[in-house]
This record gives C-alpha cells, structure tokens and sequence, in this order.
C-alpha cells in the first residue's frame, strides 16, 4: 500500500533540488524559502508525532519557519529567469515540432488520477489496497503526476534530470505565490475550527426558513460567494460554508449527496495559477503558417513542468 508519506518527502525532495539549482545560480531568498518549505514535507510525520509525545519545540520551530517564509518572501520578486536567445529559439522549434502532442502529459494528469483513484475503489474489495483509505484523492494525483513526468519525457525525449531543472524553473516563476492555494485551505479550516461554521449554522437557522431545501440550498450558494470575497479565494470559504449549512442542513437534514453539493462551489483561478497563465501570456509567440497562438512555455519540456507544479501543491 501506498502511504501519502511518500509522496510528500517526493515533494520535499524535489523543493530541496530546486533549492540547490538555486543555490548553485546564487540567488539566496529562493534558496532559503524552498528549503524551509521542504521541511514540513520531509519532517512533518515527525514533528506531529513530537507534539503527541508533549515534545512541542519541533511544531514552534516549524511555526517560526512559516514566519520566516512570510518575510522571505518580501525579498522574492515574482517571473521568470533570464534566458539566452539560444534557448529561445530552441523551444520555439520544439513547440512547432512537437505541436499539440505537448498538451498529451498536461491531459494525463486528470485522466490517470481518475483512473487511479477508481482502481483503488474497486480493487479494496478483492483485498488490493492501493492507497490510504484517508488520502485516495491526493494519493492518485500524486502518482499520477509521477507517471505523467515520465510520460512527458518520452514525449520530448528528454532526460528525468532536465525535467526536474525544468521543473524548478517553473516552480521560481511561481515563487512563493504557489503557497497561496494551502495557505487557503488552512485558512478555512481555522476558521472552521474556531467556530465561524457554528456561528454561520446558527444565524442561518434563525433567519431562513430551513424546512425549505430550495432557500436553505440559496443560502448556502450565495453564502459561498460573500465568504468568498471576504476571504479571498474558494478555498477558505468551501469548509466554512460546509460546517454552517452544507453538512447540517442541506446533508443531514435534507439528504442532499455530497458529492453533488461539491459541485455547487463557485470556483475561482487560484493565484499561482493566474499568474502561471500570465507568464504564458509574457511568452507566446505566433505560428506564422496559420496564425495560431504557440506558447512558448508550452516547450518540449512543458508536460514535464507540471511534475513540479502538480505535485508542489498536493500538501
């Protein structure tokens, strides 16, 4: 069986060898900052089972580091590294070469994650466990980002060191935006955990009618685009709304499938990724044959990018 585990000292590995390509072109603040986010990943099993154990020193540490990366990351300037016209003309050349066959590793992640995910559902029942029963969802996304790195290097014949480089370069055009997306997600939870989804669930039975399952569903549609904008993202607001009225009222008491309700959140483009999009946009180019948008970033190793952003954001 797979243990998440795994893929987060992946995770950490490659923060670590993206920290030392980094160090090796001397740029400090990025060396610094993705090797104090490795740590979590690579010690944070460790760490949790300290603070179990009344050892609380390595969790504080770990909550200076994330300080630490707040500051750092007032040093870090967001885009990409300067590159030589060489390089430049040669991913021009390998994007026309190549042409939509680029996109194949980009598509394989979704698509091996589901079937990833569907094999460990209905393998569980012959005894197969593939996955961790808590992280089945992560689990396959991980390995099929995995998969996907090698798929992209038989797309591009290119080696796995170039595209772990390639990755790394993408992961610093990033920088540390590409944070934003947990840090969301844990910003939700405190929420959570402090009682906001009790306080929302409680307001809501006193100022709607709950017994009505079209008002309560509403509530909690509208709910999730004021939360959204007081909190900045989606993310945050989703387990708020869902501790308020998505479990209690619309699950519990109206019986709606979950799965279902997930899908009325009201999704936004996380900001690494609006950013990752504009420094597409910074580099696209034009197929003088038929008028068509080539990206340049889009390169023979672009499939193998998506290694390093995917699997950057599974924690």
């Amino acid at each position: 069986m797979l243990r998440l585990e795994y893929l987060y000292w992946l995770v950490g590995a490659f923060l670590l060898a993206t920290a030392w390509f980094n160090l090796s072109a001397r740029r400090w603040p990025l060396v610094g900052f993705w090797t104090l986010l490795a740590l979590p990943f690579l010690f944070g099993d460790a760490m949790l089972a300290a603070e179990k154990e009344g050892v609380r020193w390595p969790v504080q540490a770990m909550g200076i580091a994330v300080i630490a990366l707040g500051l750092m990351a007032t040093r870090i300037r967001l885009g990409t590294h300067p590159e030589s016209r060489t390089d430049t003309e040669r991913r021009t050349q390998s994007a026309e070469h190549l042409g939509n066959r680029l996109f194949t590793p980009a598509l394989g992640i979704p698509a091996l994650t589901l079937l990833l995910f569907l094999a460990g559902i209905w393998l569980k029942p012959l005894g197969i466990n593939l996955f961790e029963d808590k992280a089945i969802t992560l689990s396959s996304l991980g390995v099929a980002s995995v998969l996907t790195l090698f798929m992209a290097i038989r797309t591009t014949r290119s080696s796995f060191p170039v595209g772990v480089r390639e990755g790394s370069r993408l992961l610093d055009s990033i920088s540390w935006a590409v944070l934003l997306p947990m840090l969301l997600a844990t910003l939700g939870a405190v929420f959570t955990a402090t009682g906001v989804g009790d306080a929302i669930a409680m307001l809501t039975t006193q100022a709607i009618p709950v017994d009505n399952r079209m008002i309560v569903l509403l509530a909690f549609a509208f709910g999730m685009v004021v939360f959204t904008v007081i909190m900045g993202n989606a993310f945050a607001a989703f387990p708020v709304m869902m501790a308020g009225i998505g479990l209690p009222l619309l699950i519990g008491q109206h019986h709606a499938h979950p799965a279902q309700l997930g899908g009325l959140r009201f999704h936004f483009i996380p900001e690494p990724r609006a950013h990752h999009l504009a420094q597409l946009a910074d580099h696209r180019i034009r197929d003088r044959a038929d008028g068509r948008q080539t990206f340049l970033a889009c390169c023979d190793h672009s499939g193998v990018t998506q290694h390093g952003e995917v699997l950057g954001n599974v924690r």
